[in-house]
């Protein structure tokens, strides 16, 4: 209701346009979504009592209601990328071609260890990277009186080594080296020390030995040679236990225990 003094004010009259354009607003926003807004009205001045109308807050998106879909955001190039499909795997033209060959042989043993050919070979190529390498750098006295004497041991075998200068002679309990030791395995493994040094054809070996099997003997043999070029030249230490050529081998079998059979096996279990 508006006061009769201010009737006559054209200032405090609200004008009928502007009441038509607030009541079309929200018409024309839901019939077109993508249409822009209509323009706020401007806010009047209310008449004398009646309190002024505040501002309309501004739109802000509504959060989705329960069961209504969320807006998905458009892929990226990346996200095409994971989606896209990966090529099926082609199937080699012969299956298997890839592995690698393990044929055993019929009537072989698959299990058997390798045989002696193949430790053979197997030395054989040892002995030649240890030729590759070039022999230590070594200061012995080759005097005609000059003798190096030393022990070496290998389980139970015992070789009392002496060297000499020769023209590389082994004299084994009065035999040759390749009657005292015919397997060439054995052999290579004796003339390793002085090959390493150089001196195989420069001195002679002669030693003793007792105790012990072919093999066990061979070692200590060589251990021997070893400690024996030591006492010629403490210079070669380095070189000599870097080659392992100075280690005593302390492997051994072992001890045969009470109620066993043999060191760890057992009889077989009866229960009655």
């Amino acid at each position: 209701m508006i006061d009769d003094e201010n009737a006559g004010t054209p200032e405090e009259e609200t004008p009928a346009e502007a009441q038509d354009e607030a009541s079309e607003a929200p018409v024309a926003a839901a019939a077109d979504d993508d249409a822009a807004p209509p323009a706020e009205a401007a806010p009047q001045p209310g008449a004398a009592g009646e309190p002024e109308a505040a501002p309309a807050p501004e739109t802000a998106p509504a959060p989705a209601a329960a069961g209504e879909p969320v807006p998905v955001p458009a892929p990226t190039p990346e996200d095409d990328d994971e989606d896209t499909p990966v090529a099926p795997r082609e199937k080699p033209a012969i299956p298997g071609a890839d592995l690698e060959v393990d044929i055993v042989a019929e009537g072989a043993d698959p299990l058997a260890g390798p045989t002696d050919e193949e430790l053979e070979a197997e030395a054989e190529a040892a002995e030649q990277d240890r030729a590759e390498e070039m022999p230590v750098a070594a200061m012995i006295d080759l005097a005609a009186g000059a003798r190096y004497r030393a022990t070496g041991k290998r389980k139970t075998a015992v070789a009392r080594v002496i060297l000499r200068p020769g023209t590389g002679a082994y004299s084994i309990n009065g035999k040759t080296l390749d009657t005292y030791f015919p397997r060439p395995a054995l052999g290579r493994n004796i003339r390793q020390p002085l090959e390493a040094v150089g001196y195989d054809e420069r001195m002679d070996v002669v030693a003793r030995m007792h105790g012990g099997g072919v093999s066990a003997q061979a070692g200590a043999l060589r251990h021997g040679i070893s400690r024996a070029l030591l006492e010629a030249d403490p210079n070669l230490r380095g070189e000599l236990k870097r080659r392992g050529f100075l280690t005593r081998d302390s492997r051994a079998k072992e001890r045969k225990k009470a109620g066993l059979k043999k060191a760890r096996k057992r009889p077989q279990f009866s229960k009655r």
